[in-house]
């Protein structure tokens, strides 16, 4: 597929759900966050008919995200379901690790080729202040277990903090340097205002070679992260809805006010 700027769209990245197991300060409030009702999820078998039709139109890689994809029931039956489809080339995963440990080696199996995992600390207090209550060690557990079961390369996201986070920053790269993962590092973003900038390691945040389309867990599919447009795969039809998202993709990103990163997979 090419864009109206004639952009090579190869890539989608699919918000499996808007739950998630943590509370991370700059994606989700601690409450009162308005979740999707579950009756409006796409269930496994839509997800699959739109990669399906993503693929006959070019898509060759899949990038499974949330909310927090582990909590997602069947996501490893997904994952199996998305290998099998003709044209898919790649299924990536990110994921804050925490239930990374109890599903790596299944999801190796079902297909997955590599996870990114959220890290922004390695301290536990620290990771446990930023994440609301998260615990550490089940995601230094999730990326050991990944690595063990090849879903490699393993990449660490670091989302940059507020000033005076160098010491922190320096600790998570010594630890990816002894663990031998990679490292990405992602300036904080706001939907509303439409600031963003490139990612440190990653082609993430760079309008001028964006690829990718989005597809929320309700079944919308977005043309850009900083854009309200959006397409229903269930009022349109999946074919039309793509060919819609793929018309409105605009040259950069500008804002968005509809959505927040929990709901949408960043």
């Amino acid at each position: 597929m090419l864009d109206r700027f004639n952009r090579h769209i190869t890539y989608l990245r699919i918000s499996v759900t808007d739950r998630c197991n943590l509370r991370c300060v700059y994606c989700m409030p601690e409450r009162g966050i308005e979740l999707i009702p579950k009756d409006e999820i796409l269930s496994l078998e839509e997800i699959a008919d739109v990669v399906r039709v993503a693929a006959d139109l070019g898509v060759r890689k899949i990038r499974l995200t949330g909310g927090e994809p582990l909590v997602r029931q069947g996501i490893v039956d997904l994952t199996d379901m998305i290998r099998k489809i003709k044209g898919i080339e790649e299924i990536g995963m990110t994921t804050n690790g925490v239930l990374l440990a109890q599903y790596a080696d299944d999801l190796k199996k079902a297909g997955l080729n590599r996870v990114n995992v959220s890290l922004d600390s390695v301290s536990p207090e620290k990771y446990s202040e930023i994440t609301r209550g998260g615990d550490l060690e089940a995601v230094f557990a999730g990326i050991r277990a990944a690595i063990k079961a090849g879903l490699t390369p393993v990449k660490i996201n670091v989302v940059r903090l507020n000033k005076g986070y160098d010491q922190e920053i320096q600790a998570i790269k010594e630890y990816a340097e002894d663990q031998g993962v990679k490292i990405r590092f992602i300036s904080q973003m706001d939907l509303r205002t439409g600031e963003f900038s490139p990612v440190e390691g990653g082609d993430g945040g760079n309008c001028e070679i964006c690829n990718r389309l989005r597809l929320t867990a309700n079944g919308m599919l977005k043309p850009c992260l900083f854009s309200n447009r959006e397409y229903s795969v269930r009022e349109h039809g999946i074919r039309e809805a793509f060919l819609m998202a793929l018309n409105a993709k605009p040259e950069k990103g500008i804002i968005s006010d509809t959505h927040s990163f929990y709901n949408i997979g960043g």
